[in-house]
């Protein structure tokens, strides 16, 4: 099964997080597929950038995001 997750970057107290399509079995910071966004919540306001074709190409094919993901698509626009 495929997932599209948060991959957590960043320094200790201060992370950003890449927007990925990883295999389900892999760790949350591991191999990934293919990456299709970020979120940077440290701003104000925070940073959502998200390729809306790749992500609707992922989508279409099968691809389930996380709930965290699904909500920041949605204000992405791309839900």
């Amino acid at each position: 099964m495929v997932k599209i997750r948060l991959k957590r970057m960043g320094a200790k107290g201060a992370p950003f997080y890449r927007i990925v399509v990883a295999d389900a079995r892999a760790p949350r910071d591991g191999r990934f597929i293919e990456e299709i966004g970020y979120y940077d919540p440290t701003k104000e306001p925070s940073v959502i950038k998200v390729d809306q074709e790749l992500a609707s190409k992922w989508l279409s094919q099968g691809a389930q995001p996380t709930d965290t993901v699904k909500k920041l698509l949605k204000i992405a626009g791309v839900q």
